[in-house]
């Protein structure tokens, strides 16, 4: 008993030590990440962690059902498929084709309405809000300097920087993209309570708008410019410009950083299911049609799915480029493998959604299992 208590009193001791030092070196976000992520047996985050968070609702209107195609579920999985299906963790997989879905199935316990962190393919929503700000007058243009709404950013070359560099990932900052080290700024900005304060502490390192560089950062401070531009909560604005108008079947939640602070993670977070996250790839399918009326400027979309850099032809303004034999895919991306993948010339969607990627750990490129997707839909489609 007497050494129970001494252990128990020097654990405390330094446990309290500890505790303190993260406080006193400002990293006390990581014990945020203990308690959400580390202790719960993952070293990163996962599909369902946004019940750890806090969030906010994003609201749907008159749910618009996506109809069956008169093939629908005609197919099974190819061999190949499964093999992925399986060894990945996916949970969601369906084909639209002619805006109908043709193919869907879902696992591991997940069901159609499930909900699953969309991870980065947040950040197209984010580049699309963006061009519904420049539509409606809050935003001048893409060449609107970030400096007009945050004099953090106006002076030297972080005054070169616009709100265009942002949605391409051209900003310049010193942004690092680690997702495994816990002493990354983007394992920061994803455990810490006051998110405006980490990205408002950015630097503009390189000239702004000359390169890419796959930035989470420059989407959050993106969301912020928005914000602050429309006056509106940034899950409001979605609720008002897409959520609602697209006929989402079911509300979302979008993670805050705190309810003290109340700022989306915008390069992430967005939790909802398969056919929702559609929508949006169909509304840029159809050049921001939907149902007859222009939700977003067909010029915008048009910018959005083109390549901003030669260099870099794989990004365009928070969309992914990708082609594929003599198919060109533009697409939604996240972390552990979320995409939403478009072929506009086929009218094809590919929705997959799963707990990994596979082996490798691209960031600013493509791993192998975004092909495999593609090819084997397509083999379906073609039985």
């Amino acid at each position: 008993m007497k050494f129970f208590k001494k252990f128990l009193k020097w654990t405390i001791i330094i446990v309290g030590l500890i505790v303190a030092t993260l406080y006193i070196t400002d990293t006390d976000y990581l014990l945020k990440a203990v308690r959400t992520i580390y202790l719960k047996g993952y070293t990163t985050a996962y599909l369902e962690d946004y019940k750890e968070f806090d969030n906010e609702v994003v609201n749907n209107g008159t749910p618009q059902p996506w109809p069956n195609h008169k093939n629908y579920n005609s197919v099974k999985e190819t061999d190949k498929l499964n093999e992925i299906n399986k060894a990945n963790g996916t949970i969601a997989y369906v084909i639209i084709k002619n805006d109908s879905i043709w193919f869907e199935n879902y696992y591991d316990g997940f069901g159609e309405d499930s909900k699953s962190n969309s991870f980065s393919m947040a950040k197209s929503y984010v580049s699309g809000l963006m061009g519904k700000a420049i539509e409606q007058g809050y935003i001048k243009s893409l060449d609107q300097p970030v400096g007009d709404f945050f004099p953090e950013f106006s002076e030297g070359l972080a005054a070169k920087m616009t709100v265009g560099d942002l949605s391409s990932m051209a900003s310049g900052t010193n942004w690092d993209e680690a997702y495994y080290s816990p002493l990354s700024i983007t394992t920061r900005a994803y455990f810490d309570d006051d998110l405006e304060k980490v990205i408002l502490g950015l630097k503009v390192v390189n000239e702004p708008g000359t390169a890419y560089k796959y930035a989470s950062g420059d989407t959050q401070l993106l969301a912020m410019v928005i914000e602050k531009a429309t006056g509106k909560k940034l899950y409001d604005y979605l609720t008002e410009s897409f959520w609602k108008p697209l006929g989402s079947e079911n509300s979302t939640l979008w993670q805050v950083d705190s309810e003290a602070h109340d700022l989306v993670k915008a390069y992430c977070c967005i939790a909802s299911n398969a056919k929702d996250f559609a929508r949006f790839g169909k509304l840029y399918k159809d050049h921001g049609k939907w149902n007859g009326i222009q939700v977003l400027d067909s010029a915008f979309i048009a910018k959005s799915v083109t390549p901003r850099f030669a260099a870099s032809p794989e990004y365009g303004y928070g969309w992914w480029l990708k082609n594929v034999g003599d198919k060109q895919f533009f697409m939604m991306r996240g972390h552990l493998g979320q995409y939403v993948i478009v072929e506009p010339n086929d009218n094809v969607i590919i929705v997959r959604l799963g707990h990994s990627k596979g082996a490798g750990d691209a960031i600013a490129t493509f791993t192998d299992d975004i092909t495999t997707y593609i090819d084997e839909a397509y083999k379906m489609l073609e039985k």
